[in-house]
């Protein structure tokens, strides 16, 4: 082999490295990766068993005015998510955020099994006219936008 040639085998095997480690890091973000859905979306994929058991997610909508109980151990809250068209069961073990309160956009991340949403972070709006992005579309999706 000439020189040359050696030099381009060498260039060669590095791009197929890099492209190699380019492909696991994308494997890992995709495994990681959390996607929003809406109540309405969670029980559609529920119903036609489009949901891992395992499935990380995030739910997004209002919360539902007189939903809002504490459980018997003192530190689960229940309460349900809507979108105006479907309501979800979420539980959280731990403390709310301070802006949290019925009627209120928030974006819970977690994971759904037997029809309740266990939530591992309850995430709620900063101040009284954010929405989150999410929330915003899926409202308007079912026709039950209303801006402030």
């Amino acid at each position: 082999m000439k020189n040359r040639q050696k030099r381009f085998s060498f260039i060669g095997l590095g791009f197929l490295l890099i492209a190699g480690a380019a492909a696991l890091v994308l494997s890992a973000f995709e495994d990681n990766i959390v996607f929003f859905h809406s109540p309405t979306e969670i029980v559609n994929k529920f119903r036609a068993q489009k949901l891992k058991p395992a499935q990380r997610l995030r739910v997004g909508g209002l919360v539902e005015k007189g939903s809002v109980t504490k459980v018997s151990d003192g530190a689960t809250n229940r309460f349900k998510v809507t979108d105006l068209n479907n309501s979800i069961i979420v539980e959280f073990r731990g403390i709310l955020p301070d802006l949290f309160r019925e009627g209120q956009g928030i974006v819970a991340e977690g994971f759904y099994q037997n029809n309740i949403f266990n939530a591992t972070d309850v995430l709620a709006k900063h101040d009284e006219t954010y929405m989150p992005p999410e929330v915003a579309e899926a409202l308007k999706k079912s026709g039950q936008w209303k801006p402030q």
